[in-house]
């Protein structure tokens, strides 16, 4: 293997089924020691065998049959034994009298734990003893990502269990099973061309995940599911816009019975342009247009929520700078100003707080915004005052002082960390990488992403939100929601479209996560946002125009990550839009 073709070591960490055929004779010499230093301790690897040295292996009895792989972060401690061809994918856990048959695979963050705890009332839990039956696996058994299996359970030949699911009893040979508890949903055999991940992708298949990484190529079904949910999206997108209509005044909310939105009004439009290709039925185009440019408060250029009775908002009293501090006027300058967009229209004068704002000031706000606090805030406001620049130089104003957008970007660049590729340094034992993944994504879409500038230190970028991704906190089925997939999906999509870093995890995840948006969608209702937590807010699970258009752009960044994007025959043009809005007129410093 030559310099041009060598991959890193740490790729065979995530990707060991490529181990045998791609890794370099110094790879595969350093392999070949770190197995003698196992064997050491008794274990015995058959033939073309991988087990990654950044795995813990703290076995008392390790037996693997040949073509078998233990991948990177894995967790595996007891007495396992597994037969050939058996895969533990990167952060799996695998602990206690374990038994693998041929051909098992072990999605990637499950965790099969064949020991237990006892739980008397006479002692504290830490003191009490350990009991150990044992788990046993069959042959040819997958077992999705973030699956749990308890000490006891024997699952049969031929099973498939789907991602998230719990397991504390039997499985009978060929059962295909999901939930938490698992229970089964039908013989395998009864419908053999739906076993793929893709068969959880629309109501009626399994309702979970099955994917456990990125060793099979499931582009095929993958393409044929999201072509199938986008014209199930389309035939309904009418519908769903008009339930969160409400012809008495005129205005759309999120759903039924929620308060009138300045957002609903501008996702209704983005819904209709995605889907229908034409604007909500309710408004001619006109007169979608005229609403909403009404909304502008002509001493700010901003834009205001309703009042509480449904009239015009008002604004708060500016800060010293000039600037309203009011995260939901800041938002609605992207959402109305697309909407727009969409309609054939524009705002009808400029965002004022942004063209008054000295160089001075503008740098001095910068300054002092909560990077290392509130990150996701600091970059909301990032996004805001990019895209009111932007705004303002589609109205052909100039900026209050020359230099301003300049000013912008070369503080940026000149503040990111070069060993994340960050803005900020918010990361607590509590939220991980949270408010850093999603402050990032606020900020990169309006400033580099919307310019159509590289963002700094890509690679960087890739290396820390797939960490991020791989949080269970966030990203568990039944945990995630719109806000934090798509600060992950839009960062891997915008830092990965010039090279390949880590391209093959890259699919992984984004299938992981296809596969679960498209089972996400109610017949008539759209998408729920999803949980609400920290770091999400929303509106929750309940189907609605937000988290309908949210999904409906992450589908559409997670399928073109996987190479299917073609097969939704939608493409954003909003907010969430992958292509830059326009050039800077002028190169960044670095």
């Amino acid at each position: 293997m030559d310099a041009e073709t060598a991959l890193d070591d740490s790729y065979f960490d995530y990707c060991p089924w490529d181990f045998v055929d791609r890794a370099s004779a110094g790879q595969r010499a350093a392999q070949d020691a770190h197995q003698r230093r196992l064997a050491d301790s008794g274990a015995r690897l058959g033939p073309r065998c991988y087990v990654s040295p950044a795995a813990g292996v703290f076995t008392d009895t390790l037996r693997l049959g040949a073509d078998s792989y233990i991948a990177g972060h894995a967790y595996v401690t007891g007495e396992v034994t597994a037969g050939d061809d058996c895969t533990v994918n990167p952060y799996a856990t695998v602990r206690g009298r374990i038994t693998l048959g041929d051909g098992v695979r072990i999605g990637a963050h499950s965790s099969l734990l064949g020991f237990n705890h006892g739980v008397a009332p006479d002692r504290p839990v830490h003191r009490q003893p350990l009991t150990s039956r044992g788990i046993t696996v069959g042959d040819d058994v997958w077992i999705g990502s973030h699956v749990v299996v308890l000490d006891g359970v024997t699952i049969g030949d031929h099973c498939v269990v789907g991602a998230g699911a719990v397991v504390t009893k039997d499985l009978a040979p060929w059962t295909v099973a999901a939930g938490n508890p698992a229970r089964p949903l039908r013989d395998r055999r009864a419908h053999p061309r739906r076993d793929r991940a893709v068969s959880g992708a629309l109501p009626g298949g399994l309702p979970d995940d099955l994917s456990d990484g990125p060793s099979g190529d499931l582009s095929g079904d993958l393409g044929d599911a999201v072509a199938r949910f986008a014209d199930r999206a389309r035939s309904q997108a009418a519908d769903l816009i008009a339930r969160c209509w409400n012809p008495d005044t005129g205005r759309y909310a999120d759903r039924p019975g929620a308060p009138a939105t300045v957002r609903a009004h501008c996702d209704a439009v983005e819904i209709a342009d995605l889907l229908l290709g034409s604007p909500p039925e309710q408004l001619a185009a006109d007169e979608h247009a005229e609403r909403l440019r009404a909304l502008q408060d002509p001493g700010s250029g901003m834009v205001p929520e309703f009042a509480p009775d449904g009239g015009p908002g008002v604004l708060p009293a500016p800060a010293a700078d000039g600037w309203i501090d009011d995260g939901t006027a800041e938002y609605h300058v992207l959402a109305v100003g697309y909407a727009l967009d969409l309609l054939g229209s524009r705002l009808t004068q400029p965002v004022h707080v942004v063209r008054r704002m000295t160089v001075d000031q503008l740098l001095a706000r910068l300054g002092s915004l909560p990077w290392r606090t509130r990150t996701w805030s600091a970059g909301a406001w990032v996004d805001c005052w990019a895209t009111g620049a932007h705004r303002n130089l589609e109205l052909g104003v100039e900026d209050g002082e020359p230099g301003a957008l300049e000013a912008l970007f070369g503080w940026l660049t000149t503040r990111v960390d070069p060993w994340t590729g960050m803005w900020g340094t918010a990361e607590s034992p509590t939220a991980g990488r949270l408010q850093l993944v999603n402050g990032y994504y606020r900020l990169t879409r309006g400033s580099y992403a919307q310019f159509g500038l590289d963002v700094p230190y890509a690679e960087r970028v890739v290396d820390t939100v797939l960490a991020h991704g791989r949080d269970q906190r966030w990203f568990t089925a039944g945990r995630e929601n719109a806000c934090n997939v798509l600060d992950v999906a839009h960062p891997l999509w915008l830092a990965g479209r010039r090279g390949g870093h880590r391209a093959a995890e890259v699919r992984a995840w984004a299938e992981e996560q296809l596969t679960r948006a498209l089972g996400r969608w109610r017949d008539g209702a759209g998408f729920g946002f999803g949980p609400a937590g920290e770091g999400g807010g929303g509106p929750g699970r309940k189907p609605g125009l937000q988290g309908t258009e949210m999904w409906l752009a992450i589908v559409w960044l997670l399928a073109d990550l996987v190479g299917v994007a073609d097969r939704l025959a939608y493409r954003p043009r909003g907010v969430h839009r992958p292509e830059p809005a326009r050039s800077p007129g002028f190169a960044t410093p670095g």
